[in-house]
């Protein structure tokens, strides 16, 4: 699983395109639609689908110019479930992502399209 395009509001996976948030599995190719309560703060009910799953990391991307954040409660739920934390602008969480699903690892992505 690769993802092979990303520009402002759009995705691309595997040659198929989505133009809303998501949440996607390495390691068997699920790919969801992302939703949150509020914008640009992961808070912990928008990510507990994704604990559920027990990834060994997940990467958070932040948005184009990196404006979403983890709130302080998802961040120590992840901390509690260790979980290892990426959080970046989503163009360089993408590439993170890809590189992480190469090297055998559960990785979970969950990535903001916008902003």
């Amino acid at each position: 699983m690769k993802i092979e395009n990303y520009s402002f509001g759009k995705i691309t996976i595997d040659g198929q395109e989505f133009t809303y948030d998501i949440e996607i599995h390495a390691w068997d190719g699920k790919i969801l639609k992302w939703w949150r309560k509020e914008s640009h703060i992961f808070d912990k009910e928008d990510i507990e689908r994704a604990v559920k799953e027990e990834p060994e990391i997940i990467v958070f991307g932040t948005g184009q110019s990196g404006m979403a954040e983890l709130s302080q409660r998802a961040k120590e739920f992840l901390r509690e479930k260790n979980i290892e934390v990426v959080e970046k602008p989503t163009e360089k969480a993408i590439e993170i992502f890809n590189n992480y699903s190469t090297k055998n690892k559960k990785v979970a992505g969950l990535f903001h399209l916008t902003c």
